[in-house]
């Protein structure tokens, strides 16, 4: 068990945290939400220890071993990746390297023998023999390689590497499991699995996440980081928002009862005060008027952002025909003879591991690069806006926020462009901060702003929930399935993409897969699996 008392910590005048009181007990998995900035990570390393607090005290159950995602991918670049994941389990690792020290002895003296027998009987105890299969199965679950398993970590990729130090964390069945951002990086069959490692880990899971799917599937209880509260709620993530909808608008009702009980005694007080013959009941009123106080009504300090796409036009019946569009990169042919026809009504989500293609695709499409080969037929009424996965060029002036958004409108009224970032929370001041300083949540939020200013009834989205916080996300998935347009677009979160789409496209080393259904069935069909292992079995994109 943790268990967390009068916790405080503040960084200068700004308090993060004040008067947390949690318990986090064994078989439960905590799901830690927020708004950015609200503190997540921070907790996490508060947990662990990596980061001290101000006031109050943090008790873990006495032996029992804590085990962190690490953030630090070069921290092991000398080790083998088997040896990666075995070093989270610390004390293992530790006796693991005495003994062959020992073995490796030539003079092996008395004493050694006495210390290898005690470290073998350790070792075995701490399942040491098993080590490096169980190492192996955990990798292998999250997509490495059985080939890399024996390499050294300075010659395995970035994408990779987040999988050996999830697997570190996952070894040896730790007490306590703090993981943050666990599914990123992941493809889906990746997070899929860890899913399910998770839901029968028997231990006490602390987990962020803006992957809502992945919070709802492992989640039991929610902690909400909430202008330096955190309040615990049985359940995972869609009961947690469900509840907070709910309890919001009676707050919303409730206050707007108090507020009309008021309106209506002041117009007593003022047209009776006078009256002798009703100056008392005016009194009276008042005396109740001066105790109703509306502070002890709390408005809901979780702001949500508006996000609604409005087209200036309807789309037409002729949208989009693709004819056998060839794309390379780098000298490689990274699609091939790629055909696809979009209709007036289509949501296409574009799913798989090719996410170099997909990002390929969406730019020639956007218009910013070009195809190797083939043909785009684009109807008439087709007006598009496109959102790609780095925007960071688009943010290197020294404009303000304001100016930012006002390049890519005719009109020079700031009230008309300040009320498209209102709704992505630019309010006031913060509509005048320079776009170079922005974080990568705020750059998104801009550019989701600049969609919506543009009436296109086209959306083409590349990972559009990077670096959006859990409200972000809802308010986007809510807008883009209220969205009356065209729309393809590309994501990681298995919720957005189940809740929005109306098609899938594969885009496999082998192939394409084309089918029109909802994400959750596309997953369970058995044709689809079927191509998918023959799309996927043996083939290499750059021989394609």
């Amino acid at each position: 068990m943790i268990a967390v008392s009068d916790l405080a910590l503040g960084f200068g005048e700004r308090s993060l945290f004040k008067d947390v009181n949690l318990k986090f007990t064994m078989g439960n998995c905590y799901g830690i939400i927020g708004a950015n900035g609200a503190g997540k990570t921070t907790f996490l390393r508060i947990l662990s220890g990596e980061l001290s607090h101000d006031k109050g005290e943090i008790s873990i159950s006495k032996g029992a071993r804590l085990a962190t995602l690490k953030q630090d991918h070069f921290a092991f670049e000398n080790l083998k990746v088997l040896d990666a994941v075995i070093v989270g389990y610390d004390r293992l690792f530790m006796i693991l390297l005495e003994r062959e020290a020992i073995y490796a002895k030539e003079d092996f003296s008395e004493a050694d023998g006495l210390r290898a027998s005690e470290l073998e009987a350790e070792f075995a105890e701490l399942g040491g023999w098993e080590a490096e299969s169980q190492a192996a199965l955990l990798l292998s679950g999250l997509g490495v390689p059985e080939s890399l398993h024996s390499k050294l970590m300075k010659e395995v990729g970035e994408s990779l590497k987040v999988r050996v130090l999830l697997a570190q964390a996952l070894f040896g069945n730790p007490d306590i499991l703090l993981l943050d951002e666990p599914t990123n990086g992941l493809d889906l069959d990746s997070i899929s699995w860890l899913e399910e490692f998770l839901i029968e880990f028997p231990n006490i899971i602390i987990v962020v996440s803006h992957d809502r799917h992945f919070l709802n599937a492992v989640c039991t209880h929610i902690c909400d980081i909430d202008f330096g509260h955190i309040h615990m709620y049985s359940g995972n993530y869609d009961f947690w928002y469900r509840m907070n909808q709910i309890l919001m608008q009676q707050q919303k009702d409730e206050k707007k009862r108090r507020e009309d009980k008021i309106k209506d005694l002041k117009e007593f007080i003022q047209r009776f005060a006078s009256n002798a013959s009703k100056s008392r009941q005016a009194t009276s009123r008042k005396k109740i008027l001066d105790k109703l106080d509306l502070g002890d009504f709390i408005p809901s300090l979780r702001r949500f952002p508006y996000v609604g796409f409005k087209p200036a036009r309807a789309i037409g019946n002729n949208v989009l025909k693709i004819v056998g569009l060839s794309l390379a990169m780098d000298g490689k042919r990274i699609l091939r003879d790629f055909p696809l026809n979009v209709n007036r009504t289509d949501k296409i989500a574009f799913v798989g591991h090719e996410h170099v293609a997909k990002s390929a695709l969406f730019s020639v499409l956007g218009g910013e690069s070009e195809a190797s080969a083939g043909d785009l037929y684009w109807g008439q009424t087709v007006e598009k806006a496109y959102f790609p996965k780095d925007s960071s060029r688009l943010f290197t002036s020294n404009l303000s926020i304001v100016e930012w958004l006002g390049q890519y409108t005719e009109s020079d009224d700031e009230t008309y462009i300040r009320s498209f970032l209102g709704r992505m929370l630019f309010s006031g001041d913060d509509a005048l901060k320079p776009v170079k300083v922005l974080s990568g949540g705020e750059r998104v939020r801009c550019m989701l702003s600049k969609l919506m200013l543009s009436g296109a009834n086209f959306l083409i989205l590349d990972e559009p929930t990077n670096h959006l916080d859990l409200e972000a996300i809802t308010s986007l998935n809510d807008g883009l399935i209220d969205f009356p347009g065209v729309l393809l677009f590309a994501s990681h979160d298995h919720e957005f993409v189940n809740s929005i789409a109306d098609r899938i496209v594969e885009i496999c080393p082998g192939g394409v897969i084309d089918r029109y259904m909802r994400f959750d069935d596309y997953l369970a069909d058995p044709q689809v699996k079927e191509l998918r292992d023959e799309y996927y079995h043996g083939h290499v994109i750059a021989e394609i």
